[in-house]
């Protein structure tokens, strides 16, 4: 259904509980004024932007031992799904110096690891991190030793897991909603520092409704434009319409300030300069560049700190996984490439931190059915200026079935490195700084010495 096809207030409220969050969670800021207001300072400005790869990466043909001894352990599990040494991309661990392989569409984001000259840049990599309420071992026996988080392998249960941060069960915040009341635990922005461009997700809700993540429509309706463009007349009507009902006018009043914030989001992009870079017309590229256009305009939109959620689907890989993963991805560095690209010419390169998430890992050992299964640790993918680039963190599962950091008998592997330790480098970097904000957002923090990795 378009705008232009609503015929009731019934289609009103459905197709708003669908859009992009809504088309903004923004009723929070009718009290507090719209963008105009600039409650924001923009001095010291820091913006986090996450990519969920949504269904599971299949990290294992990601990022690839590539040394004499362990790649043909590699090849020989992996079988079928093997990607052949002679096309990886190769890279060196800048601490251990040790060598690995970057799968070959991802062969334009290698030279954000290092260039050519073999000068250290800015992409890093944290190998086998995933959700744990406590560190797991395995002893002799094959019995894993320690609080397993709920459900793992559930497709749903693990995405709350790496979202919410609490992967034992039970969270209605997620771990950058908590962040953001944090980094504002006075007066409520007037601008959203929550946008998501992927329609609600629990990473972004906090418990500060103030604070309600919103999705910014870049392409939508324009205000101004009621008088001429009959979807937007039919929309005004209908939220103009009385009514007695308290949760129909809220949701009457958060459409009309959506609309407002992304009428002058829409004019303040309108009004700026070209990027200087084009992004390919895929899921994540669209996301990334919409992304890019806020940030070019957060001055004017009085942003100083800004949390962005952005997606690239398709990655349940249990069928035809070796071209449906060199799509995907060849897809995610093409972006990655060229929002660095763009942050580099509005000279916001330190200012911005990328990271992936995903649901979980994959097995090592192919299905049969030319794919993977669910797994749970993975290797995850950090960009931006703060980062200490050339580098691959944590500890590399050992490439044994059944071996020490197998939680089976498939390599479904057992995280070296904790969520809590992963995304909690990310906030200290964003401005947490106390031992009790950070037990606040990551509460399984503590179980692992409360040390976050030393990416940035």
């Amino acid at each position: 259904m378009t705008f232009h096809q609503l015929k009731s207030r019934r289609d009103f409220l459905q197709l708003g509980a669908r859009t992009i969050s809504s088309i903004g969670a923004a009723a929070a800021f009718g009290q507090a004024g719209l963008i105009s207001a600039k409650a924001q300072s923009t001095d010291d400005y820091k913006a986090l932007v996450c990519i969920f790869l949504y269904g599971g990466n299949d990290c294992n043909n990601m990022l690839i031992p590539n040394d004499k001894t362990t790649y043909p352990t590699y090849q020989s599990i992996r079988q079928n799904l093997a990607i052949a040494q002679g096309s990886l991309v190769g890279i060196t661990d800048a601490a251990s110096g040790a060598a690995y392989g970057l799968h070959p569409s991802m062969s334009a984001l290698s030279s954000l690891y290092t260039d050519k000259t073999g000068t250290i840049k800015r992409l890093g990599i944290v190998a086998n991190v995933g959700p744990l309420v406590q560190p797991v071992a395995k002893d002799s026996s094959g019995n894993l030793n320690g609080q397993l988080p709920v459900n793992l392998y559930s497709h749903a249960d693990q995405q709350n897991a790496w979202q919410d941060a609490i992967p034992q069960g039970g969270a209605t915040t997620g771990w950058e909603g908590r962040l953001a009341s944090i980094v504002f635990p006075g007066a409520i922005p007037a601008f959203p520092p929550s946008i998501s461009m992927n329609g609600n997700v629990l990473q972004l809700v906090s418990e500060n409704p103030g604070l309600a993540p919103t999705g910014i429509n870049l392409t939508g309706f324009s205000l101004s434009s009621a008088a001429t463009d009959p979807g937007t007349l039919a929309l005004q009507s209908m939220l103009s319409l009385p009514s007695g009902v308290t949760l129909v006018q809220a949701a009457q009043q958060s459409m009309t300030d959506a609309l407002a914030i992304s009428n002058e989001v829409n004019s303040a992009i309108s009004n700026a300069a070209s990027l200087g870079v084009t992004f390919a017309g895929t899921d994540v590229g669209t996301a990334l560049s919409q992304v890019a256009k806020i940030i070019q305009a957060r001055k004017s939109l009085g942003a100083s700190r800004q949390i962005f959620f952005c997606a690239q689907q398709g990655f349940d890989t249990h069928t035809n996984e070796l071209a449906t993963q060199a799509t995907l991805l060849g897809n995610l560095s093409a972006a990655l490439v060229a929002f660095d690209t763009a942050m580099a010419n509005l000279g916001e390169t330190n200012n911005v931190i990328t990271f992936t998430e995903s649901d979980f890992g994959r097995t090592f050992q192919p299905n049969g059915t030319g794919g993977t299964d669910h797994g749970w640790g993975g290797h995850h993918l950090v960009l931006g200026g703060p980062v200490k680039g050339g580098q691959i963190y944590g500890t590399y599962p050992t490439l044994q079935l059944g071996g020490p950091t197998d939680s089976g008998s498939r390599g479904t592997w057992i995280p070296s490195v904790s969520t809590d330790q992963y995304c909690g480098a990310i906030a200290k970097w964003f401005g947490v700084s106390s031992a009790t904000d950070l037990a606040t957002i990551f509460p399984n923090l503590a179980n692992f010495g409360s040390n976050t990795i030393g990416i940035c």
